[in-house]
């Protein structure tokens, strides 16, 4: 095996990685399961660009850079020029479509999104709705997932339905993972090291060793979480 040949191709995979990252890194984070059409057809053909400059030593390396390029930046004109435009924005990301409407099934726009009744019978229930009667509207968005509102009367109850309050909603600091305290994390909330020794001594624990994960809610409360090396996972049915 010619080792400057393997050489020229680690380099070039590498070289190609980094490339494609800082560039679809530039248009966004979107997940796959929100990239639209278009989005998608992009994102597949710089991944096959990077592919081809990689292994094709015939290819000149820096025009398959250039065609990455090229592809990052017309994706960015276009979500930019989308942001801008309603007309831009229905044309290359498309428009939601209502299957169900007022608990009623729209034949023609399951034919418009290339769905069947089976197809959406299923979506239903893998978002846990097994009876279709109790949805006021179902919608196809843009990027392929269907949303759905139940009827009024199928609806959870909520706080506000009973007037009940609740505590303030809000994130957790990881305050002590892996045994380290995350002081940074203590200034965030305005707290210091020497208030968290002494709520987890609170708590039965004399330092942070013993601590897998620490947290604290919006209302100062300390939450901790042991090691647990010595419990045998249990099967998932018994």
């Amino acid at each position: 095996m010619d080792f400057m040949h393997t050489l020229e191709v680690l380099l070039r995979s590498v070289v190609s990685l980094v490339a494609l990252f800082f560039l679809t890194k530039m248009l966004g984070k979107k997940q796959v399961s929100q990239l639209s059409a278009f989005d998608y057809v992009i994102g597949i053909s710089m991944g096959s660009i990077a592919a081809e400059m990689t292994i094709n030593m015939d290819a000149p390396f820096f025009d398959g850079l250039t065609a990455m390029a090229a592809y990052a930046i017309v994706a960015f004109l276009v979500s930019y020029l989308t942001l801008k435009s309603i007309r831009l924005r229905r044309f290359f990301t498309g428009v939601p479509i209502i299957l169900i409407q007022d608990g009623k099934i729209i034949k023609k726009n399951l034919r418009k999104a290339l769905l069947d009744l089976n197809d959406l019978l299923e979506e239903a229930r893998n978002e846990g709705y097994f009876e279709i009667g109790e949805i006021a509207y179902a919608i196809m968005e843009t990027t392929g997932h269907i949303s759905f509102l139940l009827k009024t009367e199928n609806r959870p109850v909520t706080l506000k339905d009973l007037k009940l309050k609740d505590t303030v909603a809000g994130l957790s600091a990881n305050v002590i993972i892996d045994g380290n305290i995350m002081e940074n994390n203590l200034k965030i909330i305005k707290k210091e090291k020497k208030w968290l020794i002494k709520e987890i001594k609170k708590q039965g624990y004399e330092n942070p060793e013993s601590i897998f994960l620490a947290t604290v809610d919006v209302n100062y409360k300390v939450v901790i979480y042991e090691y647990s090396e010595n419990i045998e996972p249990k099967d998932v049915l018994e």
